[in-house]
Order: structure tokens, then sequence, then C-alpha cells
């Protein structure tokens, strides 16, 4: 099932928070939605390759990644690991790499920019607390509604 970013804000406007519009849209679903869940982390994205080789259950991994435009937290191998472990989506806060091959990937993927330069690995972050950016705290459990038209949360799922 579809929902609309502006349908769902309209019928329900004190329902959600509603992102600041700084994501562009990377991969090849467009519109996505899911359970959340969060990491915390700064240019190693190890824990999202561990995040994202578990059973992904139509949920939406949210990566804070600092906002840093330095290096990429997600690539291809990641997006299409991604889409076989069933994550309906991905929104980084930060930069991925590989845009061409996630665009043509059946996942939602939200981000800040591209960068080529890959992501050190030491496993350093955390995983299923509140993370803060665009003008929101996304948390773990909550859900998100993005399309092209942003990216929203609430605290529960939404009925046809």
């Amino acid at each position: 099932m579809s929902y609309a970013t502006t349908d769902l804000t309209d019928a329900h406007p004190e329902a959600f928070q509603v992102a600041e519009p700084i994501f562009r849209d990377f991969g090849g679903r467009l519109a996505f939605h899911g359970p959340m869940v969060t990491l915390k982390l700064f240019e190693d994205n190890a824990l999202v390759r561990g995040t994202l080789e578990t059973p992904g259950e139509g949920r939406v991994l949210v990566v804070d990644g600092g906002g840093s435009l330095r290096c990429a937290l997600l690539g291809d191998q990641l997006a299409e690991l991604a889409v076989r472990n069933a994550w309906a989506g991905v929104v980084v806060y930060g930069c991925i790499r590989d845009s061409e091959a996630i665009g043509g990937l059946p996942l939602g993927v939200k981000a800040l920019a591209t960068h080529p330069v890959k992501s050190i690995k030491r496993g350093e972050g955390q995983r299923d607390i509140p993370v803060r950016f665009a003008g929101i705290q996304f948390r773990p459990g909550a859900w998100l509604y993005a399309d092209g038209d942003g990216l929203i949360l609430s605290d529960l799922p939404m009925s046809a």
C-alpha cells in the first residue's frame, strides 16, 4: 500500500513531524514507508552493513551520519543487501555512492548528497536510539513515510 505524504499531513496534521527538505531521492522506489531502525555513527558504515544483513521485514533504516559530506555511508552493495533482506528504505543524514546502480534497485533511498569515497569500517556507533536531524526526532519503532514531496514521521502506523 502506498501513502502520499501530502494526503497524510492534510488528513492528520497533528499526527506527524515533518522533516526539513534537505534530502535528495536516489533509490529506484520514490515512495516507501515502515517502522524505523536507527543508527548513530560518523564516517563508519560497518554498523550499516551489520544492520542491513538482518531481516528488514519492511522496516526503514535511518542513519544519522552527522551530516558528513566527506565519505559515503551506503553504496550499491549495501543497497542490494537491503533489497535481498526486505528493507523498505534507507535514509542517510550523510552521503551515498554508486547512485546510478542504487537508482535501479527497488529500494527507497534518501540522502544529502553523493560522494565517491567509501567510509572507514571500525564498527563504531549506536543502534536503536533516538536521533535528531532535519528538524525532527527519529525514534526506533516509530513510522516513517517518504515520497517525492518529503519525509514525515508518526508514532503510529496509518490505516488506509
